[in-house]
């Protein structure tokens, strides 16, 4: 009896059997063959319809009012003003980071005469999103140009007035809030740093605030560097032109909003428009600064955080200096089980998201509405593990209820981060207090101090916590002596607090 030879061909390293051997197969299992069958484009598994359905709502119109001309302005006419006021195409600006990107790369060739008018985008309408359930809306600065009156209206009919909060002209974004709204939907922010060349996105408007205007294109182009030295900083896509959209939402396949979309009207060969969308990033930057102004109330993780250094990487068993280093807990997170963090903790991912310094950290939770659960990647005692945690509400602006509450920045500003010893730590060194540090830098560090040492007593005093380390340091002056403990040996090293 002849035996069937079976045929193997190669593409990109993966055998698979020719047609003809495997027909001459009998057992051959269709589950199989269908098994060795290509996968399916990912961008055929995004279902729009569902990503609209259940983050439209969140989408809104924005309509403005200007403020009236005066003085010389107000005599020109009816009609001047009624240009003005009416949504329409606005010129951009010589110094708006948009026109120069024009300029740079939208501008005809030297042999092609220039085209007279300038690079122009909606204002007056359009849209934004709810970012947080606190009614912060985020939108485009050309969108509420000039505004002195501002109308938000949702998808369910609703209409309020909104404030307008900060607009930025260096990233072209703007954030509002709406006063008196309850049950408000919130839209998820993701990451735009993760968008790839030929990403499928969705961008959604609401244009008069009934219902939602959609369209899908790829990502054309990712932030990067240009030949000049400045930066493309925008994420440039194929969506289709369409005004409705302009400061409303661009989403990723996984429903998170990656950036604000802008139509950029350019009249000239190259581009006759522009979808570009500003990263996300702009968003999270411009909300942290008016928090950090006392200006809106955060969210937070309850703790205190510093950047991690070479230094520290190496003390805390880190690949390189990433993540925000966990200095204090708030007494009001002490020992909360939804909390989970301690000192010496360094949060290296948030759902996700990779934390490179803090401030990645604080602008991420800081758009969070509290109550949120957040999964984080820590390193603990050299560990990685993880730990689901609560963000919590905190205000920048709010005064310290008692003297003694100014305490909670010693530690951190002196450079020193601790713990208070277990039951297990005192029996196995011998020690009836003291507290392990888990870190040093600054003044700490020049003092000599090191992550390891035990903190025993502070100016004889004996300290067991770090809410004792922080009143004894704070009450000690502006030289203090510390027993620490380090291997065996015992020593008194000196600290100035001021």
């Amino acid at each position: 009896m002849g035996r069937t030879a079976a045929t193997i061909i190669l593409f990109g390293g993966v055998a698979f059997l020719s047609s003809a051997a495997s027909a001459a197969q009998p057992g051959a299992s269709p589950a199989r063959t269908a098994h060795a069958s290509p996968p399916a484009p990912a961008s055929a598994q995004i279902d729009f319809a569902a990503m609209v359905e259940r983050y439209g709502p969140a989408v809104v119109n924005i309509s403005t009012a200007p403020p009236p001309e005066s003085g010389d302005q107000a005599d020109q006419g009816d009609q001047a003003y009624q240009r003005a006021a009416a949504p329409g195409l606005d010129n951009l600006d010589p110094d708006d980071p948009v026109f120069a990107l024009l300029r740079t790369t939208a501008a005809p060739p030297p042999s092609q005469p220039s085209v007279a008018d300038p690079p122009r985008v909606f204002w007056g309408a359009g849209s934004g999103f709810i970012i947080s359930a606190d009614g912060i809306v985020a939108t485009t600065a050309h969108v509420v140009n000039r505004a002195e009156q501002v109308t938000v209206t949702l998808t369910d009919k609703r209409r309020f007035k909104a404030d307008v909060l900060a607009v930025d002209p260096q990233s072209d974004i703007a954030l509002l809030q709406i006063d008196h709204a309850s049950k408000l939907p919130t839209m998820r922010l993701g990451d735009s740093s993760r968008a790839r060349v030929g990403e499928r996105v969705l961008a959604i408007g609401a244009p008069d605030g009934a219902q939602n205007t959609v369209t899908s294109g790829l990502v054309s182009v990712t932030p990067h560097a240009l030949p000049d030295g400045s930066t493309f900083a925008f994420l440039e896509t194929d969506l289709a032109a369409d005004p409705d959209n302009s400061g409303g939402p661009v989403l990723d396949r996984n429903g998170t909003v990656i950036g604000v979309d802008i139509q950029v009207y350019a009249d000239n060969g190259r581009y006759r428009n522009l979808a570009l969308a500003i990263p996300i990033e702009a968003v999270l930057k411009l909300r942290a600064q008016l928090q950090e102004q006392g200006k809106l109330a955060s969210g937070s993780l309850g703790v205190r955080m510093q950047d991690v250094d070479p230094g520290l990487a190496a003390a805390f068993g880190l690949p390189h200096a990433m993540g925000a280093l966990v200095t204090d807990v708030a007494p009001t997170a002490r020992g909360s089980a939804s909390n989970g963090l301690k000192p010496g903790d360094v949060v290296t991912r948030i759902n996700g998201k990779a934390i490179e310094r803090r401030t990645d950290l604080t602008e991420y939770v800081s758009a969070l509405q509290p109550g949120t659960k957040v999964a984080l990647t820590i390193v603990r005692n050299k560990k990685p593990m993880s730990l689901t945690t609560t963000v919590v509400a905190t205000r920048t602006d709010a005064a310290p209820a008692n003297p003694a509450a100014t305490q909670a920045g010693v530690l951190e500003r002196l450079g020193l981060a601790v713990h208070a010893l277990s039951d297990e730590d005192r029996r196995t060194m011998g020690l009836s207090a003291g507290v392990m540090v888990d870190a040093a830098t600054g003044a700490s560090a020049n003092a000599g101090i090191q992550a390891g040492d035990v903190v025993l007593s502070v100016n004889s005093e004996s300290v067991g916590t770090p809410e004792a380390l922080e009143r004894s340091i704070a009450h000690g002056g502006k030289e203090v002596a510390l027993l620490i403990q380090r291997d065996d040996a015992r020593m008194f090293v000196s600290l100035a607090t001021r």
